[in-house]
């Protein structure tokens, strides 16, 4: 390329000291074409049109890189797989070559396939300790064998750029407050805010400026965890662009190819895991020196402290009905039936519902995110079998009736007898008062000598264990007078027989 003092000189020499273009040219030592070609385009400067680089490294690897582009193009734009992702399949593959070349090829393909679009943004700036940010995303898993659509919530410190990715069913406010605490556990710290956006389960109103109306629980929980909770002008999504961005880096890196697991635990433990090695192996956007591990270490210095974990779960309330169930979400869940027609206040968590009547627990169940199902606890009715027998073995609730081997043995040996469902029912109705353990063993210890009858276990069930090896009688009315004076009587009877 020529540059600017050369084609200054070459139009000095010809326009003003009038010289002709042999006579340039032989006095630069350029050719004459040159010299006649930047006398006649009439330019101060010649710019050479670059030629599209070729990388014979690549060659064997096109097809395969048109295949997985030419897939993805008909894919959902969150599973489209990143220039980065392309390269590190190929590599794996045999490929030998730059990532530039592999990302030159993807944009050109990008740009003449329309995929590409020119965007803009405002680098954010944040101190060591002073902001996290969160959002969430949507992705779709093989859950079980069956093709599920979840939500993930990202958590990102602002400075390091550490982040945690979570899988949930949904992202309702439990989820967010579950999210949080699994995030600081993670970074082992708390920043001193909270970035969000306007999420409709957290934000009520908004109000003038960055004033919110805020969920009270969400409140508790970041008042527990002593941090500020900032939300973004609305639909200013770069107010939080480092978690946006992040929400396509997870996409593309740990939800591409499709993801199969068998249940969420699986899911949040492989992608805790993989969160680890992102941020040991890539390299800070401003700290380049550094791997983003390595300037979390210095940031965890400036985190506050996490405590305990907050009792992250929303309320409701509900009343009991006559079958000893409450509604939530579509689904029903069972309570203790002295209950009934009362009214109960429901604690939702992500992974389990509580149901409390003042301040007793009367039902606790794993959550079930299916819908219109009934979840029953048959312990939850065993009372009533008393009164009602036959539903021992027509109840919903005790058609999975899971009981301890003797037990379950005993109640087998019990169908034999005419009203072997109402002799079971009296062994059922001691477990409350005293526990399934001391029922299991006295069962296995009348089946051991082949007894087999309720109201003798029953009758063991209540015996109080003995305190002492030996045996000790003693009368339960003892008599008010000395009984010694009849000893006296017969040895004077005695003597006067002899």
């Amino acid at each position: 390329m020529l540059v600017v003092e050369t084609i200054a000189k070459i139009r000095r020499m010809y326009h003003v000291q009038g010289k002709k273009i042999r006579s340039i040219a032989r006095e630069l030592h350029m050719s004459k074409n040159t010299v006649k070609k930047i006398i006649r385009i009439d330019s101060t400067r010649h710019l050479y049109e670059k030629e599209a680089k070729h990388y014979r490294v690549l060659d064997g690897f096109r097809v395969k890189l048109l295949e997985r582009l030419s897939h993805d193009k008909a894919e959902p734009k969150r599973r489209r797989r990143t220039a980065k992702k392309l390269f590190d399949e190929i590599k794996a593959e045999g490929y030998t070559g730059s990532y530039g070349a592999v990302n030159n090829f993807v944009q050109a393909w990008k740009l003449e396939n329309h995929l590409k679009e020119a965007t803009a943004f405002v680098p954010l700036s944040f101190a060591p300790g002073e902001a996290f940010q969160f959002d969430w995303g949507t992705e779709e898993i093989l859950l079980s064998g069956k093709l599920t659509r979840i939500k993930v919530a990202q958590i990102r410190l602002c400075h390091s750029r550490l982040f945690l990715t979570a899988a949930y069913p949904n992202e309702q406010l439990e989820m967010v407050m579950d999210a949080h605490d699994k995030a600081f556990i993670f970074f082992n710290g708390i920043c001193c805010k909270g970035i969000y956006d306007n999420m409709k389960t957290v934000i009520y109103k908004i109000l003038v400026g960055k004033q919110r109306d805020i969920n009270n629980r969400f409140a508790e929980m970041a008042s527990h965890y002593l941090f500020e909770p900032i939300a973004c002008t609305p639909a200013a999504g770069w107010e939080k662009g480092q978690v946006e961005n992040q929400v396509n880096t997870s996409r593309c890196n740990f939800f591409t190819p499709l993801v199969k697991v068998e249940n969420f635990d699986e899911l949040n433990q492989k992608l805790e895991q993989l969160c680890l090695e992102w941020a040991k192996k890539m390299r800070h956007p401003e700290f380049k020196e550094h791997t983003v591990w390595e300037i979390y270490q210095q940031e965890k210095k400036h985190l506050l402290p996490y405590r305990h974990s907050f009792e992250g779960y929303k309320i409701e309330t509900a009343v009991v009905s006559s079958c000893c169930l409450v509604n939530f979400d579509t689904n029903a869940y069972s309570v203790e039936c002295e209950y009934v027609y009362k009214a109960a206040e429901l604690r939702i968590y992500a992974k389990k519902i509580v149901i409390v009547n003042g301040k007793k627990i009367i039902g606790e169940h794993e959550r079930c995110f299916e819908r219109y199902k009934r979840i029953y606890n048959p312990w939850h009715y065993v009372p009533i079998l008393e009164r009602k027998p036959g539903a021992l073995r027509n109840g919903a609730p005790f058609k999975d009736f899971k009981l301890p081997g003797s037990i379950q043995k005993a109640r087998t040996r019990l169908t034999s007898h005419p009203d072997g469902d109402k002799e079971f029912i009296k062994i059922l109705l001691e477990v409350k008062k005293y526990g399934l353990d001391k029922i299991d063993k006295v069962c296995s210890e009348a089946l051991s000598v082949d007894i087999c009858n309720a109201d003798l276990i029953v009758q063991r069930i209540k015996q109080k264990p003995q305190t002492t090896p030996e045996l000790e009688l003693s009368l339960e009315y003892p008599p008010d007078s000395d009984c010694n004076c009849y000893d006296e009587k017969l040895l004077k009877k005695e003597k006067k027989n002899d």
